[in-house]
C-alpha cells in the first residue's frame, strides 16, 4: 500500500524527521480558495499526490513564486493524469533552496534477512542509474549498530557533520518502518539547507496491506481504498486479484506475482509497455474470476490489446480454457486477445479454442511478440 506524499510525511514527522510545512489543496473552487488565502510566503512547490512514479518529469511538480499564480497552477495540475491517475489533491510547501541533495531510504531485503538501509551522496531524479549508492544491511531494527553503519558511509559521505545526521535518521527510519509496517521509506531528496539542518523535500512510503489484521490503520485505509475503487476495479479486488496500473498499452492477464512480473519484462524487452500488473491467481479456473479482469481492460481505452499468460504445474489448462471460451463469448470489446497457457492438460486447450477462434502459443516469447505488435497496430 502506497501512500500519498503528504501521508508519508505526516508519518516521518512523527517519528522525528524533519519535513516542510505544508498546506493541502482540495479540487473544490471554494476550499482551494481558502487554502490559496492561507499561504502568504512564496516561492512555494505545488506537488500533485499521486501514486505514479516519474511525477517530476511529467510536470508534477511546479514552482509558483506569486499568489496570483497558485490557483491557474493548481487547477491546470488537477486537470493532469499520471499514468491514468488524477490527483485528488496538492500539496502546497515552502520553495526550499537547498545547498545539497542527499538520499536516504530503507527497505525489506530479503538478503539482509529484513531491512537494508541505502545512502547515496548525490540524490534526485538520477538516482536511478543506482551509481554511488552505499548498501548497509542491517536485519531486523533492533540489529542497527551505530558504527557499523558509520564505517559504511565513511567510503560515500566525506563530511562528517551530515554522516551524523543521516545515520540519526537512518535509526529513526528503521524505527518507524517495524513500528508501523513500512516495507519501504524514501527520502529522495534529502536535502542539506544552508544552516546545515537535514529535511526530507520529498518521501515515498510503502506499508505492508497484509499486515492490516493487527493494523488497525492499515486495515482501514484497505477498506476506504476499495470502497471508493470504480466498480470494475472492486470487482477485481473483492475476487481477490493483485492490480496495479501503469502506463502501457499491452493489459496483462496472469498468474503468480512471478509469472506476472516476468511476462512483463518480456514485454518491455520486446519494446512494449505493460498497462498493467494483474495478478489472477485466485480462482484460476474460474470463468466468474477472469470476467471482472477482461472487463476492466476492455473498459480502459489506454489498453489496446489483452496478453493472457497462465502457467501451473497443478492448474488444469482445460478448465483455464474453458474459462476463457465462456468469458470470450461474453465480451462486448473488440480488443484482440493473446493467449499462452501452459501446464497440465495443456494438449486439450487447441481443441478447446478451435471453437471460439482462438488460439494458443505454445512459448510465452511468441505471445508477448504478437501482444506487442497488435497493441503497436492500434495505437
Amino acid at each position: 500500500m502506497m501512500l500519498l506524499e503528504h501521508e508519508g510525511k505526516a508519518l516521518l514527522a512523527e517519528a522525528g524527521v524533519p519535513v516542510p510545512a505544508g498546506v493541502l489543496l482540495d479540487p473544490a473552487p471554494e476550499s482551494l480558495a481558502a487554502a490559496c488565502a492561507r499561504i502568504t510566503g512564496y516561492p512555494v512547490a505545488v506537488k500533485a499526490q499521486v501514486r505514479a512514479g516519474g511525477r517530476g518529469r511529467r510536470g508534477g511538480v511546479r514552482k509558483v513564486d506569486a499568489a496570483h499564480e497558485l490557483a491557474p497552477a493548481a487547477r491546470r495540475l488537477f486537470d493532469m493524469t499520471f499514468a491514468g491517475e488524477r490527483p485528488q489533491a496538492l500539496l502546497v510547501e515552502p520553495w526550499l533552496g537547498a545547498a545539497r541533495e542527499t538520499y536516504l531510504s530503507v527497505a525489506v531485503d530479503g538478503l539482509a534477512d529484513g531491512y537494508v538501509v541505502l545512502y547515496a551522496p548525490a540524490g534526485g531524479v538520477d538516482i536511478e542509474d543506482g551509481s554511488g549508492v552505499v548498501r548497509h544491511a542491517v536485519g531486523t531494527p533492533w540489529n542497527f549498530r551505530a558504527h557499523a553503519m558509520r564505517e559504511a558511509l565513511e567510503r560515500a559521505e566525506p563530511d562528517y557533520q551530515w554522516r551524523e545526521k543521516v545515520l540519526a535518521l537512518a535509526q529513526r527510519l528503521l524505527r518507524l518502518a517495524a513500528a508501523r509496517d513500512c516495507t519501504t521509506i524514501e527520502i529522495n531528496p534529502l536535502a542539506r539547507l544552508a544552516d546545515g539542518s537535514p529535511v526530507a523535500i520529498d518521501a515515498k512510503v510503502v506499508r505492508d496491506e497484509w499486515a492490516h489484521f493487527r493494523n488497525s490503520d492499515i486495515r482501514a485505509a484497505r477498506e476506504a481504498e476499495q470502497a471508493a475503487a470504480e466498480r470494475l476495479l472492486r470487482d477485481c479486488l473483492e475476487m481477490g486479484h493483485m492490480y496495479v496500473r501503469l502506463d502501457g498499452d499491452v493489459g496483462l492477464i496472469s498468474g503468480g506475482a512471478g509469472m506476472t512480473m516476468a511476462a512483463m519484462d518480456m514485454i518491455a524487452e520486446h519494446g512494449g509497455r505493460p498497462a498493467c500488473f494483474l495478478d489472477c491467481s485466485p480462482g484460476p479456473t474460474s470463468a466468474r474470476g477472469y470476467r471482472p479482469a477482461f472487463a476492466m481492460l476492455d473498459a480502459d481505452p489506454s489498453v489496446k490489446c489483452i496478453l493472457v499468460s497462465i502457467f501451473g504445474g497443478g492448474t488444469q489448462m482445460q478448465r483455464v480454457a474453458n474459462a476463457m471460451k465462456e468469458v470470450m463469448a461474453e465480451r462486448h470489446g473488440d480488443k484482440p486477445v493473446v493467449f499462452r497457457l501452459d501446464g497440465t492438460n495443456v494438449d486439450q486447450v487447441a481443441a478447446i479454442f478451435a471453437g471460439c477462434g482462438a488460439h494458443n502459443h505454445a512459448r510465452l516469447e511468441d505471445a508477448v511478440a504478437e501482444a506487442v505488435r497488435l497493441a503497436a497496430g492500434r495505437a
